[in-house]
């Protein structure tokens, strides 16, 4: 019966963990990412469609991040997203593609980056202690004799460390790959 809780613990945590990933990547390093055009909508035909579907993205070097459209005519409307996503970098475009220049970090916006990395571990936190609750108040429906219950929340407190030890490993992971020059 503790191995259902814990299992089922372990597969919300999981989630929290791969959406904290997620966001981490969104934080640009200093270098080329094209997952920083994740949250990127292009207004094409009326219609907010990612930048992903609407283009190829690679990365040449380092600091170059190359868009090219599958339709040349939305090329002026990528630019016009990008530009307007405010990510910190400037599109430019030569008829055939978008291209963006990854600019070095300086020592501010680096501080900055890496606050909202903290901003974003401590979401991730708040999301383990809410499924701890969840889990919890699912221990209490279940009516277990106050033994069984005392031990199902120490595995479950187990679990939470657990995940909290691994956010903060990816939290440390993130704060060097950010203040890295």
């Amino acid at each position: 019966m503790d191995t259902d809780f814990c299992l089922l613990a372990k597969e919300k945590m999981n989630k929290a963990i791969e959406n904290l990933c997620e966001r981490f990547t969104s934080i640009r390093a200093g270098r080329a990412n094209p997952n920083m055009l994740d949250n990127v909508n292009v207004l094409y035909y009326g219609t907010l469609t990612p930048v992903k579907q609407l283009a190829t993205i690679f990365v040449p070097e380092a600091r170059t991040i190359n868009i090219k459209p599958f339709d040349k005519n939305c090329l002026g409307a990528i630019e016009k997203a990008i530009y307007e996503a405010n990510l910190g970098v400037t599109p430019n475009n030569n008829g055939e593609m978008v291209f963006i220049n990854i600019p070095p970090l300086n020592e501010e916006r680096r501080k900055e980056l890496v606050k909202q990395a903290k901003e974003y571990a401590e979401e991730g936190r708040i999301a383990i202690r809410n499924i701890r609750k969840d889990i919890l108040d699912e221990i209490k429906i279940a009516k277990l004799p106050e033994d069984e219950e005392k031990h199902i929340n120490d595995k479950i407190q187990d679990v939470v460390n657990d995940y909290n030890k691994k956010i903060e490993d990816l939290l440390k992971e993130k704060e060097q790959d950010l203040m890295e020059i």
